[in-house]
């Protein structure tokens, strides 16, 4: 119905919920009203934060339950770190079946869940709470990947035949928080944290735009992980004066690639090819894609864009990431991105999951593709821990739990 708004929560307060915070700036028809975090200070920061974005009158809460059962909450963004995503889903889907509150819908950040069981567990509690849900996937979003798959397919496949070949990556030198880097509380390390991009990306462009990825049959799957930089002695110091783990002890991987060979319906091989790094040294985060076919390719690269800046060694200033996310110098010829909340996707993908949940159109991406992305992580795993390629099975990796995220592995 015309005017009808989407007020919004937030269960989270940190990094990527304030990436969310700044795309609602573009969002018209909804307002980020609340905030709930473990800790209250955080959150009350966190509402702040919204209200000088001017993207709502947000406030803190005291607890989830409180915030669903305030009517003026219509939606969830789920923002949370990945070792609480079971608890905050089922607090949410008890307050929604005890009838203290009623959502439209509930989007979650990557991952859906540290395993498949994970996955699972919380998208069956969401489907018989009879809650919408969306899968917060930014990089399908993006402008540059969104626009040129649409333009790759209507001009260059639907004339010399469609795509064999889709590359992406995300690469950045590692994650703001401790949790991130302890593989029993994020599931892993960075094939967990980041390759849901990458894999999502190389199966998105290899998909004809408006059609379900999986018409797109996953056949077999090779993943690699290394430990390649954090490990070293000096670098393991470092990081433990720094985030608190330690990586001479229980590391996770800071490299990993997948390849998956995907079968067209119409019988072909497709094949994506996936890498993340949190050893990359360079200006700051780069993703990256391409896409090739017959007669035609696309590439993609965030740190190509458009405006460069230089200074000299004798400009002074603080460290921050006032350039580009994960910056890693403040001197030199830095590519700056303008406005990342739109170039990264944040922007579109929130606009579009407000107008799902408003009713205005079906979701793009649900929890069923956020659940598929788990099952090829775990795949990629168990592919590497084995050392060869598996064929693919939804089924083979339902109890599957990586040696990273038991605290187990060791990397040669």
């Amino acid at each position: 119905m015309p005017g009808q708004r989407l007020g919004i929560g937030f269960i989270g307060s940190g990094f990527n919920a304030r990436f969310h915070m700044q795309a609602f700036r573009c969002v018209r028809d909804a307002d980020v009203l609340g905030v709930w975090s473990p800790n209250q200070k955080n959150a009350a920061a966190a509402a702040r934060y919204a209200r000088e974005l001017d993207v709502g009158e947000c406030k803190g809460y005291k607890s989830i339950t409180a915030m669903v059962a305030d009517p003026a909450i219509d939606a969830i963004w789920l923002n949370g770190p990945n070792h609480a995503r079971i608890e905050n889903v089922e607090e949410i889907c008890d307050a929604v079946r005890s009838g203290k509150g009623t959502l439209k819908g509930i989007a979650c950040e990557k991952p859906l869940g540290r395993t498949v069981a994970e996955a699972k567990h919380i998208t069956k509690l969401v489907e018989q709470a009879g809650i919408m849900h969306g899968y917060l996937e930014n990089q399908y979003f993006s402008p540059q990947v969104a626009v040129g798959h649409h333009l790759i397919w209507r001009r260059g496949a639907a004339t010399t035949g469609r795509p064999y070949l889709a590359r992406a990556a995300e690469e950045h030198s590692g994650p703001h928080g401790p949790w991130f880097w302890n593989g029993v509380q994020q599931g892993g390390g960075v094939l967990n944290d980041m390759m849901c991009h990458s894999a999502l990306v190389v199966r998105q462009l290899l998909t004809p735009p408006g059609e379900s990825l999986r018409t797109l049959t996953v056949k077999r799957v090779t993943g690699h992980i290394a430990s390649l930089k954090w490990s070293r002695k000096e670098y393991a110091a470092q990081l433990k004066k720094a985030m608190g783990v330690d990586y001479t002890k229980a590391p996770s991987e800071d490299f990993a690639s997948v390849n998956i060979e995907f079968e067209t319906p119409e019988g072909r091989i497709a094949i994506g090819e996936a890498t993340t790094s949190w050893s990359f040294v360079g200006p700051g985060l780069r993703l990256s894609a391409e896409l090739l076919g017959p007669e035609y390719s696309m590439k993609w690269n965030t740190l190509e864009s458009g405006l460069d800046l230089f200074f000299s060694r004798e400009v002074r200033g603080k460290a921050g990431e006032d350039i580009v996310e994960k910056q890693n110098a403040e001197v030199g010829q830095m590519p700056v991105v303008v406005n990342e909340a739109i170039a990264y996707g944040y922007e579109a993908e929130d606009r579009h999951f407000v107008r799902a949940f408003l009713g205005k159109e079906a979701p793009l991406l649900t929890w069923h593709d956020g659940l598929d992305v788990v099952r090829l992580l775990m795949t990629a795993y168990k592919s590497a821990e084995l050392g060869k390629t598996l064929e693919y099975s939804e089924r083979a990796v339902d109890t599957f739990v990586p040696q990273v995220a038991q605290g187990t592995w060791k990397p040669r």
